[in-house]
């Protein structure tokens, strides 16, 4: 059945939202470039992108109800149902997966009660598994509100719901420090985050995603790659330094203690 004209906000509210809209609005020399952080802006009001919300950005952008939906469900960092003050994302792409992020995922779903995209009683955790967060040498890898936790496991990423329900302070392996999915969205719209040491705290990859960097800047040498049945040569030199992203500063294989990872040879090399 058509749904009746969504519920416009109370006028304090939208009175409120009018005056962020258009700041945002005012940056973009096209109106409707504005979108994207219009939809982090209503998101920061509810928690998730109501009728109502989609309708105020309709409104506010001279669009259709229709133009604006065809938005705000093709971007999965838009919720369209209430959900938890922290998505908690376990990436289950391929590294991740075989490095233990299969098995996070499904040890918190069990851990929590919940199922993907389902949210705890409490209304605090929303789990999802999600796709390849760029973060492959820190695999496998955990996102809360898009902060980064590195090189996670069972028993890790089982502490960090547990403490994020408990209303304990957590922090990220990198970024700023953690807060509620509707303040992260208020950011994402294009607001600044004026907690305290918050930008100061954004961090950076740590040293298996800078090595790329470092190899440009001439501050290390490249490795040779010898096809280890390639004839003539040194074959006396020590081998070189092993450059794979798999090298990150923390152990990764207590996620999956059957199989550890490390270094495996075929036959004859």
């Amino acid at each position: 059945m058509p749904q009746l004209p969504a519920p416009d906000y109370p006028d304090d509210v939208r009175a409120r939202l009018e005056a962020d809209a258009r700041e945002v609005i005012a940056r973009y020399p096209d109106s409707r470039s504005a979108l994207l952080p219009l939809l982090h802006l209503v998101q920061s009001e509810e928690g998730h992108v109501t009728r109502t919300g989609m309708q105020f950005c309709a409104d506010m952008l001279d669009l259709t109800t229709a133009e604006v939906t065809a938005v705000a469900t093709f971007y999965t960092m838009y919720r369209r149902k209430p959900s938890g003050d922290y998505q908690v994302g376990v990436c289950t792409n391929t590294l991740c997966a075989v490095m233990g992020g299969d098995a996070i995922f499904e040890a918190l779903q069990d851990h929590l009660g919940v199922g993907n995209g389902e949210t705890t009683d409490d209304g605090k955790v929303t789990l999802e598994h999600i796709e390849c967060n760029a973060a492959c040498d820190f695999a496998p890898v955990v996102m809360v509100n898009w902060e980064f936790f590195d090189n996670q496991t069972v028993q890790t990423a089982k502490r960090l719901v547990d403490d994020l329900r408990a209303g304990a302070q957590v922090e990220p392996t990198r970024g700023a420090p953690m807060c509620t999915f509707k303040e992260t969205a208020r950011v994402l719209a294009g607001f600044p985050d004026e907690r305290p040491g918050a930008v100061e705290a954004g961090g950076s990859a740590g040293p298996a995603s800078l090595t790329g960097l470092r190899l440009a800047k001439g501050e290390m040498t490249p490795a040779r790659v010898v096809h280890p049945r390639a004839s003539g040569g040194p074959q006396d030199q020590p081998p070189a330094e092993h450059l794979s992203s798999h090298d990150a500063p923390q152990r990764t294989s207590a996620s999956d203690p059957a199989h550890p990872a490390g270094p495996v040879s075929e036959e004859g090399e």
